[in-house]
């Protein structure tokens, strides 16, 4: 006993230095607290007080048992079930075999490569361990000339076993025989028994699994995602999940999709109302490819420029005010919106025109057909989208290129006449055909009379050019 406060301190301080007994990668340190018991009875020696190998190997009553702390050990896990474990332990020997002596000391240390067979038996928390190792081993009364004192090494083979109660702490138990080549009557079985500890593993968000297996070591998470959090609980880690705050589906990487339109909600310009996928989520109530949140007039279809709404259409033609040169009268689509002059109108603008009046072979107008030509301006007023065609015609008398000179004269006479009452240029357009389109026969006084006239006409073959006059 005067040596075990000595060894007792050794051993702590080998422990405070050192680390301990390895579990596995996570834990690759153990530290094992036991009571060991000193048997030298079944070791197969052919001496007093000794039997066969493992004769009576249950039977106490040859055991040397110190009741206290008596051994320690601290192991560190190699890789693939193997730990090398370094064990010190102190006893007091008083039974030799079947047989009492007096009071002798036992110290032992060594080392050992043992092998846990936990991982065959799918990890569970029945843990057998085999090893071999060898030990040096001080017995006997160091200060006297004892014929039993034996200093010397063993080589050892071990059986053992380790009940997890959790992943760190297990009950063990543990048989060693240490065989002596030196003094074969110390040959003994050291049985044993305590506490196993096993740490060292580094977990530094706290959640259970060690850094090394941890890939978000700095925030805790759960197994399933290898230590990442899931923080809003839909079964998307964080770290894949587009709203992590937000439980959604994982086919939107996390996020939610609130009207099940199939649009999740951080894609969703209107996340509360099921819509189009094609209108980032929003819905188009009346088609017209507008989104509502962006239609002036949701419910009635209307084009995009002017913000989803019909546009207006104020004389009812079904020509749209923006493309109706004549918002206000009802026309047509041919005439931009604008109305025609119907077969009536220039049946009237002909009873007007046929009563204009030149002077004698020239085409100076009348003052009396003045008033026929305010009349023919004002109903050409009413049709600001058509091109009147002037037509000047003559009788026979005189000759061909006189009579076409004068008919071309004549109608320009009357084309600049209606201009100068305000009808556009541009939509006036005059020609002279002389005596080659009679309506009469040239024959008598009254045929020529019918002859001579002027005729308007409308002029579809042109277009209506922007005019100021």
């Amino acid at each position: 006993m005067k040596h075990f406060s000595k060894f007792l301190l050794a051993s702590m301080l080998f422990l405070g230095i050192t680390s301990v007994n390895a579990q596995d990668d996570n834990n690759p340190w153990a530290i094992g607290i036991q009571t060991n018991a000193v048997d030298f009875y079944p070791t197969g020696e052919d001496a007093p007080g000794q039997g066969g190998y493992f004769d009576h190997y249950f039977q106490t009553e040859n055991w040397n048992i110190l009741p206290s702390v008596s051994r320690l050990t601290v192991g560190r896990y190699i890789g693939a079930g193997f730990v090398a474990e370094f064990a010190g332990s102190i006893n007091q020997i008083d039974q030799f075999g079947s047989e009492s002596i007096p009071q002798l000391s036992y110290y032992s240390a060594g080392l050992s490569a043992n092998y846990s067979l936990r991982a065959l038996l799918n990890d569970g928390w029945f843990d057998p361990v085999i090893g071999v190792g060898g030990d040096y081993n001080w017995i006997g009364d160091q200060d006297s000339d004892n014929l039993q004192n034996f200093d010397g090494a063993t080589l050892n083979g071990k059986v053992g076993f380790n009940f997890w109660f959790s992943d760190n702490i297990a009950l063990t138990v543990e048989s060693n025989y240490k065989h002596s080549f030196e003094t074969e009557s110390a040959s003994h079985f050291q049985h044993a028994a305590g506490i196993k500890f096993v740490f060292g593993g580094t977990d530094t968000d706290g959640d259970g699994i060690y850094d090394k297996d941890d890939e978000c070591p700095e925030e805790a998470g759960l197994p399933e995602f290898n230590g990442c959090p899931d923080s809003d609980g839909d079964g998307v880690e964080d770290r894949m999940d587009d709203c992590p705050d937000e439980a959604g589906l994982a086919q939107f990487n996390g996020c939610p999709d609130s009207d099940g339109d199939g649009v999740p909600d951080n894609e969703d310009d209107c996340p509360e109302v099921a819509g189009l996928a094609s209108m980032n989520g929003c819905p188009d109530s009346d088609g017209d490819g507008v989104a509502d949140n962006e239609d002036d007039c949701p419910n009635e279809a209307g084009p995009a420029d002017n913000n989803g709404c019909p546009e207006e259409d104020t004389d009812g033609d079904g020509i749209i005010d923006d493309e109706d040169d004549c918002p206000e009268v009802a026309g047509t689509r041919a005439n931009n919106g604008c109305p025609e002059p119907t077969a009536e109108v220039v049946s009237e603008l002909n009873e007007y025109s046929n009563t204009v009046l030149f002077d004698l072979n020239k085409a100076t107008i009348r003052t009396e057909s003045e008033e026929a030509l305010n009349s023919i301006a004002e109903i050409m007023m009413e049709y600001p989208n058509t091109i009147f065609h002037i037509e000047g015609h003559t009788d026979s008398s005189g000759s061909d290129d006189y009579n076409l000179q004068l008919s071309k004269e004549r109608a320009a006479s009357v084309s600049d006449y209606l201009a100068n009452q305000g009808i556009p240029s541009s939509r006036l357009t005059s020609e002279g055909y002389g005596e080659t389109q009679p309506i009469a026969t040239n024959s008598t006084s009254a045929g020529r009379q019918e002859n001579r006239r002027v005729e308007i006409s409308l002029d579809k073959n042109k277009e209506v050019r922007n005019s100021s006059n």
